[in-house]
């Protein structure tokens, strides 16, 4: 239902240029709330449809049994830190480069510079992050 309905409606209303967040009118980029969507490597549009799709399936099967009783004393523990960490690295080091990557081009200043601060935006979003969450 998810890939085969819903994300490419989705996709056609970001990416097709005649959808609801992205299309033209009098030369003009336009959307149904500003400006036209600016979706760099598709990120907006995948993280949209995947959360709604997260947040939808959250609320339909609800947490677990148990969970929030008063007299349940089991409590949450981390299973492995380390490879929870090793994990994380893995995962930043592989949008060290797809995101620089997605670019698709590093020819000249402009496209250097846009791959560029994709890898400084890659570097600081986690960053900024584990500050929020510590």
């Amino acid at each position: 239902l998810m890939t085969s309905i819903i994300y490419p409606v989705v996709v056609y209303w970001g990416w097709s240029g005649n959808g609801i967040f992205n299309y033209t009118e009098n030369g003009e980029g336009k959307s149904i709330a500003g400006p036209g969507l600016l979706d760099f490597a598709g990120s907006g549009i995948v993280h949209l449809v995947g959360g709604i799709g997260a947040l939808c399936g959250a609320i339909i099967v609800g947490p677990r049994k148990g969970r929030f009783d008063d007299n349940h004393d089991e409590s949450f523990e981390a299973h492995n830190i380390p490879f929870c960490v090793l994990g994380t690295f893995f995962l930043w080091f592989g949008w060290y480069g797809f995101n620089p990557g997605s670019t698709a081009a590093m020819h000249d200043a402009e496209t250097a510079y846009t791959a560029a601060m994709a890898a400084v935006n890659t570097t600081l979003a986690p960053c900024i992050a584990g500050g929020v969450v510590f």
